[in-house]
């Protein structure tokens, strides 16, 4: 199965060869509260920008992990990170692409089960 979503105006739209996760992310670390995302995980060969952009990304604290948003509408889009365990450690070796659900086409992230990962006190 294929997943199509995109920012607002359209000028950042992504694919993934997968499925949506049986239940989502939802971070309290100071970014992603401010941010609102819904973060759902795959693997980067998982997934594709289509569009042709220049989106912008901003890095913070530890500078792992980029946070790619569009900087037409401002919509966050994904973020490329080492993989990350619930401790607060990072897998360098390993990466994984968080993609903010909130922009899947036709999908309800109300609707998903959300877990609540503890990033405030993590990192």
């Amino acid at each position: 199965m294929a997943i199509a979503g995109s920012c607002h105006c359209g000028k950042t739209a992504f694919r993934i060869e997968g499925e949506i996760p049986e239940q989502l992310t939802r971070c309290t670390c100071s970014f992603c509260s401010k941010r609102g995302a819904l973060w759902a995980y795959y693997q980067p060969d998982q997934f594709q920008v289509v569009t042709p952009t220049d989106d912008a990304i901003y890095r913070w604290q530890s500078k792992l992990v980029a946070h790619h948003f569009c900087p037409t509408c401002g919509c966050g889009t994904f973020s490329d990170s080492p993989a990350f365990e619930l401790d607060g450690s990072w897998d360098k070796s390993s990466r994984r692409i968080g993609v903010n659900a909130r922009l899947f086409d036709d999908f309800d992230a109300e609707e998903a089960l959300v877990v609540v990962i503890d990033g405030k006190n993590l990192w």
